[in-house]
């Protein structure tokens, strides 16, 4: 046995002494040094909070008192407020966490490269500071965005290719993550309104917040695919067509910046959420700059066609064995077979999703290209 096994260290010794924390009698501290003295009217309730709305935000935003409709109806929180139990449900629930398995541009991202998972993450940054700065309801704007990517699947947007097959209106991944992914979270209708249409494609959410939404997950996919592109040696900054440099600036902090302040006053003149010409052309000259040397180069479109053969692979496989699938499919009709296969294929991480192709399904080899979606 490896002598470096036997013996148990300084550091988890440590950190086993502290397993009970620091006993004061009738109550714990975290830290022997811990001052516990907090000057308090009253707890923040959810009825608090919801007062607090009706002073602070405008009168446009989405109120948490009077929303919270969900398919199910259940007890209001004591303390949190209906947007803020959906924020909390999103990110405690499985398929958010399998966002950490999923491609955002790149298969199999090297360490410092994003995944759906951080690219949720960045969206929600961007939409509670916009959404912050018009007062309105950041709780909610930051929720959708949390949420607003749980329906793809394995290896980015070429699986919406890859599951259009088998399904007669087709597979779009905001509609399915509101309709399919989350629904057992049993989420608010303003929040899953959000995350049905936050694609440009689709109807406009029907609240501010989502709107918000829409703006910040564009923002933030444009720059940061880009400034993953430059670390994988596909681009560089000096590629940045000219306006994007003039307008917004080279590095993604000031990309984002620029946009974030642009949408906060222009949102603000027009009293609707928007973006000035000007930028808003920056941004589509930035996009379109991605699109033709990032995601529609010729490994990447290569990478996507072996996606979408290996999802319908494995797809076609679990319906025409649906006793290997861990759940009995069995109960459902066959039109909800097809959907239940679909999502459970769909639900996979990236890697997951080769590991099962290639034992069932008789895949073998090194699919992609390396540092390319």
């Amino acid at each position: 046995m490896n002598e470096f096994m036997n013996e148990i260290t300084e550091n988890q010794k440590n950190w086993g002494s502290t397993m009970f924390g620091q006993d004061q009698g009738e109550f714990v501290f975290a830290h022997k040094d811990s001052n516990p003295k907090i000057e308090l009217e009253g707890l923040a309730t959810r009825v608090y909070k919801e007062e607090k709305e009706k002073e602070l935000l405008s009168p446009s935003a989405a109120f948490s008192e009077g929303a919270g409709n969900r398919s199910k109806v259940e007890e209001a929180d004591e303390f949190r407020t209906c947007f803020e139990r959906d924020r909390d449900r999103i990110k405690h629930s499985k398929v958010f966490r399998r966002l950490a398995g999923k491609t955002q541009v790149f298969i199999f991202p090297e360490d410092h490269q994003r995944t759906r998972l951080t690219h949720a993450l960045e969206v929600a940054q961007i939409a509670l500071s916009i959404a912050s700065n018009l007062n309105l309801n950041s709780t909610l704007a930051e929720t959708i965005a949390l949420g607003h990517d749980c329906g793809h699947g394995p290896g980015g947007h070429a699986s919406e290719d890859a599951f259009d097959e088998f399904l007669e209106d087709g597979f779009n991944h905001a509609i399915w993550g509101a309709e399919v992914s989350l629904r057992r979270l049993n989420l608010c209708s303003e929040t899953i309104d959000g995350i049905r249409n936050h694609s440009w494609s689709l109807p406009s959410p029907k609240t501010l917040e989502g709107e918000v939404v829409s703006w910040a997950d564009r923002i933030a996919y444009v720059c940061h695919d880009f400034e993953d592109a430059v670390f994988a040696g596909i681009v560089s900054y000096e590629d940045l067509p000219k306006i994007v440099i003039e307008n917004a600036g080279r590095t993604r902090a000031a990309q984002i910046n620029s946009f974030i302040k642009d949408i906060t006053y222009n949102s603000f003149k027009q009293q609707q959420i928007s973006m000035s010409k000007e930028l808003a052309v920056t941004l589509g000259e930035f996009r379109d700059f991605n699109y033709k040397n990032i995601y529609l180069r010729e490994e990447s479109l290569e990478n996507s066609a072996q996606v979408v053969k290996i999802l319908r692979t494995l797809t076609s496989y679990y319906l025409e064995n649906p006793k290997v699938l861990p759940f009995d499919i069995f109960q459902y009709p066959k039109e909800q077979i097809i959907k239940e296969t679909v999502n459970f294929v769909a639900g996979m991480t990236d890697t997951y999703a080769i590991h099962m192709a290639k034992k069932y399904c008789g895949i073998k080899g090194d699919f992609f290209s390396k540092n390319v979606s």
